[in-house]
């Protein structure tokens, strides 16, 4: 599984895919998460299996389902979730939308 998080700059992106990747290892999942700018996300757009996009970037999201592929879910992760850096809660969250 590949989970992009999609943000303006990467510093507190990168800080919540670091929870993230903690919580995956405490589940024993094998998880990929890795953040970009909205200006990169179209280079990886055809491998994830999900797209999270920070609340300061929400504005973009059109932008983003323009070039991610209609069957990849995408949404925007909760401001307060986001703020605490709940990686457990984004995770979680994320494998509730890729349910079938």
């Amino acid at each position: 599984m590949k989970i992009l998080l999609v943000c303006a700059a990467g510093m507190s992106t990168s800080l919540l895919v670091n929870k993230m990747n903690e919580h995956a290892k405490n589940l024993g999942k094998e998880i990929e998460i890795f953040a970009l700018p909205v200006s990169e996300c179209s280079t990886v757009a055809d491998e994830v299996d999900i797209v999270l996009l920070g609340p300061q970037v929400r504005y973009q999201k059109a932008q983003v389902e323009a070039v991610v592929p209609k069957h990849v879910p995408i949404e925007v992760i909760n401001m307060k979730d986001y703020g605490l850096m709940n990686g457990k809660a984004v995770l979680e969250r994320a494998f509730e939308l890729l349910e079938p």
